[in-house]
């Protein structure tokens, strides 16, 4: 990816292999947070790919289901 990527939108980090949201940008980097939450991290837009929604939505999705399915 050659420009940076909207803030809210969901991308690949295909050098750590890990999807996440776009929180915003500082300098050459991206910061992007796992759709699951946690810790922040920054990278470059050179290591980022467009993720279709169908992915995100289905990362989100089971995520909610195992938190239903478990009852908390």
């Amino acid at each position: 990816m050659d420009t940076k990527p909207p803030i809210g939108t969901t991308v690949e980090d295909t050098r750590r292999g890990v999807v996440g949201r776009v929180m915003g940008h500082a300098g050459p980097y991206v910061q992007l947070r796992p759709l699951k939450g946690g810790r922040e991290w920054d990278a470059r837009t050179s290591d980022l790919e467009s993720t279709p929604a169908p992915v995100a939505a289905s990362s989100t999705h089971s995520d909610l289901s195992a938190v239903c399915h478990k009852g908390v």
